[in-house]
């Protein structure tokens, strides 16, 4: 063989093995966990969020205050879970369990953004739509433009008005008055494909720019779901939310989380250990 041929196996040999430094997996060993609520909402949409004769938080919200700052304390929620389950905010019915925790990682290198998610997903719940699915897991990430995004998380996205609402048009999709979110999506049904997409004034399950990426597993009792996705760049905190249809759930019936920040060596609610 000759000499130049064999440097240049050596060279994609060394290049194929950089690449594989590169986008290695993190070690989530080495990565801290922080843990996360996520609860049913039930018929709390934005417009709920802010009437002030049906949350009492609005005004706080109006200074510029978040819904974590209010809501999280000591390592779980104070919300009025009865309340939340009964009628009125929860016509269809609610599930059993209204709050679990998800145990949230992240990781960052110059190329990618890694969250990983670890929960059990309990049983009990009162719509099981998605026979396909036991569980889809989903982290959105709204852009500068959404009103109080860094306030709210997701919560700007979903509407009265949309589909699974009371009365409301069964084919109207989540959508945002202003500015767009990325949606990433893991489904638990063999084969299902990854969900790249957006939400703007439409859900689109495609079409996203984050070259999204998603893997999971289930072991026992838990889910194990890793997400990757292009970064954002260092030294941003950057809002998303989570939401897990447990259960065969599907449309509202999730359990969803506030709006929280990720810090790629910057402060947030979740710090991303750098590669």
């Amino acid at each position: 063989m000759k000499k130049t041929t064999v440097s240049m196996l050596l060279l994609g040999t060394a290049l194929t093995v950089g690449t594989q430094m590169v986008f290695a997996a993190p070690d989530w060993s080495k990565v801290p966990k922080r843990d996360i609520n996520v609860f049913h909402a039930g018929v709390t949409p934005i417009e709920w969020v802010g009437k002030k004769s049906d949350h009492s938080g609005t005004a706080g919200l109006k200074k510029g205050e978040t819904c974590v700052g209010c809501h999280e304390e000591k390592g779980t929620l104070n919300f009025n879970f009865k309340r939340l389950a009964d009628k009125e905010l929860e016509p269809k019915g609610a599930p059993k369990s209204m709050m679990y925790p998800v145990g949230v990682q992240a990781a960052y290198d110059a190329s990618n953004l890694y969250i990983r998610l670890t929960f059990k997903a309990p049983a009990g719940g009162a719509d099981k739509g998605d026979k396909d699915n036991e569980v889809k897991a989903a982290v959105m990430f709204p852009d500068t433009k959404v009103p109080q995004a860094s306030q709210v998380g997701c919560w700007a996205a979903c509407h009265v008005d949309a589909r699974t609402m009371p009365g409301a048009d069964d084919k109207k999709t989540k959508y945002a008055k202003e500015g767009s979110y990325e949606l990433v999506q893991w489904k638990s049904a063999k084969g299902a494909k990854v969900v790249d997409g957006m939400v703007a004034t439409e859900r689109q399950m495609k079409g996203g720019t984050l070259g999204a990426k998603a893997e999971g597993a289930k072991s026992g009792d838990t889910y194990t779901v890793t997400f990757t996705r292009k970064s954002p760049g260092e030294g941003k905190a950057i809002p998303f939310g989570l939401a897990i249809h447990g259960d065969h759930a599907t449309g509202r019936f999730h359990h969803v989380s506030l709006g929280y920040t990720i810090g790629l060596g910057a402060e947030g609610d979740v710090k991303a250990t750098k590669q």
